[in-house]
C-alpha cells in the first residue's frame, strides 16, 4: 500500500473553509513554519485570551444602562475569593458570595423578582466589557415590556456559575440570568455564556442549569442572544424549571447571502 500525496486545495477551496471557522487551516507556511503573519497572529491572540483572565473588572464598569455607566442602577458584589490568583486556584471560593456580599443583598428592598440578572467576571473580563454594555440593556428592556419585574443587576466579582445557588437563596427570584465571561481561546476572548437557572438554592449544580454560550460578534451575535435569552426566561417560568429536562426553543435566524462552496480536491 503506497500513500499518495493530498492534493492542495484551490485558493477558492481554502478560502471558503478559512470563512467557514475561525480555525486555523490553509495558513501556508514558509519552510516548517507558519508565516511570518500567522504566527505573529497567534501570538497575539495568545496574549489577548493571557489579558482576558487576568484583567480585573474595571470600577466603573459600563453595563450600557445610563449615560454611558451602568454602575447607578448595578451593585457590586463579590465571592470569597479575595484575589484573582485566589480565585485561580480556587474554583469553590468562586461559587459562594462573601459575608459582606450576603449582607448587602439581604439588605435590598426588592426579593423575589420575576428575573435577576448577574453578571461575573468568570475567566474573561474582556467579553464582559464588550459584550454585557450590548446585551443587558435590551434584555432588561424587552423584560420589563412585558411586566416581567427585573431585580437589580449585581456585578460580582471572581465569579463562578455556581454563585448563581447564593443569589437565589437570598433573593429568591423566579429565574436567575448570568451572563459571565468564558475561558477565552485562541479565537476569541470576547466570548460571554448566559446561564439560566429556575429558583437556584444551594445544592443545585449544573445538571439544574441551562446554558447559551459563545455570544460574541463571530459567533452568536448580541440580537439572536437577546432571543433566545427572552424564549428561554419564558419557557422556565413557564415550566416552572430549569436544567437537562429543559431544551431550548427551537430558533433557527434566517440565513443571508449563503452561497455554494467551491469544489475541495479529494
Amino acid at each position: 500500500m503506497t500513500n499518495s500525496p493530498v492534493p492542495a486545495a484551490s485558493p477558492a477551496s481554502a478560502a471558503w473553509v478559512r470563512d467557514l471557522t475561525p480555525a486555523r487551516l490553509y495558513l501556508g507556511r514558509a519552510g516548517t513554519s507558519y508565516p511570518t503573519s500567522a504566527l505573529l497572529a497567534l501570538r497575539a491572540d495568545h496574549a489577548a485570551a493571557r489579558d482576558a483572565v487576568q484583567a480585573p473588572l474595571p470600577e466603573n464598569l459600563d453595563l450600557g444602562l445610563s449615560g454611558g455607566h451602568g454602575t447607578e442602577r448595578a451593585l457590586s458584589a463579590q465571592s470569597r475569593a479575595n484575589s484573582l490568583q485566589e480565585y485561580l486556584r480556587r474554583p469553590d471560593l468562586g461559587r459562594r458570595l462573601s459575608d459582606e456580599s450576603r449582607r448587602t443583598l439581604a439588605a435590598l428592598s426588592l426579593h423575589a423578582p420575576d428575573v435577576q440578572f448577574v453578571i461575573g467576571d468568570g475567566l474573561s473580563s474582556a467579553a464582559v466589557r464588550a459584550q454585557v454594555p450590548k446585551l443587558l440593556p435590551a434584555l432588561i428592556g424587552h423584560c420589563e415590556a412585558r411586566d416581567l419585574i427585573v431585580g437589580t443587576p449585581i456585578v460580582v466579582r471572581h465569579c463562578r456559575v455556581g454563585i448563581m445557588n447564593d443569589i437565589g437563596e437570598i433573593l429568591a427570584p423566579k429565574v436567575v440570568v448570568l451572563l459571565i465571561g468564558e475561558r477565552p481561546g485562541l479565537a476569541t476572548a470576547e466570548s460571554l455564556s448566559a446561564y439560566f437557572a429556575y429558583r437556584p438554592r444551594p445544592g443545585h449544580t449544573d445538571a439544574d442549569r441551562n446554558l447559551i454560550s459563545n455570544i460574541h460578534d463571530s459567533g452568536v451575535t448580541i440580537p439572536d442572544a437577546v432571543a433566545r435569552v427572552l424564549a428561554f426566561i419564558n419557557v422556565l417560568m413557564g415550566e416552572e424549571r430549569s436544567g437537562v429536562d429543559v431544551k431550548e426553543p427551537p430558533f433557527a435566524p434566517p440565513l443571508t447571502g449563503a452561497t455554494p462552496p467551491p469544489a475541495i480536491p479529494r
